[in-house]
């Protein structure tokens, strides 16, 4: 993109009281954004209001810093193949399914795989829930992600802690050589991780995949523009599957935006007693598709069969250790609960419970809980 283009899309994108619908309704009228800014003021007032039209006029404070910068910043390179891209709405790379959304994004900011990009997400799912799940909620996300992954689906999600981090980890074990293996919606500028401990993970998906984002270099995590980013998850992808969400979670916002783009909603039940898992049992009284398995998703949204998670609780466990793995259920128990329930001792109980957890398939808990994570 030359620099005068450049210049005029990021102008129209900063100019004050100019949001997506009116950047879209005066680029229906006058075409490029240099079409809009050669207009006089009673010309604009025709599409949008004396107020706008005045702001156009105008040049945006710190436009000419943030051309630089991001000039300089689509210029880098990187000797892992990792590419930076900046797609307009007119751009022919634009993925289709986004603008068929409501309020489809001005500007696309991508960092990624060069030999990856947004037209690849047809066949995509979108995996969003709590940023502090439980133990289960962490396996599920993991598991279902790679086995979407070794189905050839690509995963995306916000990159946020919780759900968001894992979903991205099952996605880049399972790796994506024809699609990307994970796309990564974020709330920042693109030359910003948050947060900042999923540094490295952002890292690996650029190399694996893409990491998207609306907003111009230098955008510091804001509260509101993450709730804002969670239409493109929706956009992008044929449907979205809640793993775990309280009943305030983001991650229904994401399902709803869904829903309301005519994509499929999908959601993982859990305990009764989790308020993890609440958010996730109103999604399916409001009509969500129930998700015990990978298979689930596949058939509803017509893809093409793939590998179901495996269990992580292996065929040659002690049989009084699968004993103790139906005793303790899926929902968080003590160890005097055990107790009552096997007749075993503590010694004993806490011995198993090490082994078990030590094979990945209990998890322990604060307050002295324990909670089986086996999906099996």
């Amino acid at each position: 993109m030359e620099r005068d283009e450049l210049a005029g899309w990021l102008r129209l994108s900063l100019t004050p009281g100019i949001g997506n619908v009116a950047a879209r309704t005066l680029l229906a009228a006058f075409g490029l954004p240099a079409g809009i800014f050669a207009q006089s003021q009673a010309a604009l007032q025709q599409v949008a209001s004396s107020a706008q039209a005045q702001a156009l006029q105008r040049e945006p404070a710190g436009l000419a810093a943030l051309l630089d910068r991001t000039l300089e910043w689509l210029q880098g390179t990187d000797a892992h193949g990792v590419t930076r891209r900046l797609l307009t709405l007119g751009d022919p790379g634009y993925p289709a399914a986004l603008l068929e959304t409501t309020d489809p994004p001005l500007l696309l900011y991508l960092l990624g795989a060069s030999r990856f990009d947004l037209t690849q997400l047809d066949r995509s799912i979108a995996m969003v829930g709590s940023r502090n799940p439980t133990s289960q909620g962490t396996e599920n996300a993991r598991a279902f992600a790679r086995a979407f992954g070794e189905a050839g689906i690509p995963v995306v999600s916000g990159l946020a802690l919780g759900v968001d981090g894992a979903a991205h980890e099952g996605a880049l074990e399972a790796g994506g050589p024809e699609r990307p293996a994970t796309v990564a919606v974020v709330g920042t500028g693109l030359d910003r991780v948050y947060p900042a401990r999923h540094r490295e993970l952002a890292h690996r998906i650029a190399a694996q995949g893409l990491i998207v984002s609306e907003y111009p270099l230098g955008t510091p995590p804001l509260n509101q523009n993450f709730p804002k980013r969670n239409r493109i998850i929706a956009g992008l992808t044929r449907g979205t599957l809640v793993v775990e969400a309280a009943l305030r979670s983001g991650s229904l916002i994401t399902a709803r935006l869904a829903a309301e783009q005519g994509r499929e909603v999908f959601a993982i039940p859990g305990s009764i007693h989790s308020p993890q898992s609440r958010g996730c049992h109103e999604l399916i009284r409001q009509g969500a598709k129930l998700v015990e398995s990978v298979g689930d998703v596949l058939e509803e949204l017509r893809f093409d069969g793939g590998p179901m998670p495996p269990s992580p609780a292996a065929a040659d466990d002690a049989p009084e250790e699968l004993g103790l793995l139906r005793e303790l259920g899926f929902d968080p128990v003590s160890l005097d609960a055990l107790c009552a329930r096997t007749g075993l001792g503590p010694a004993t109980l806490q011995a198993q419970l090490l082994e078990l957890e030590l094979a990945g398939s209990v998890a322990r808990l604060p307050g002295g809980l324990f909670q089986r994570i086996a999906l099996g």
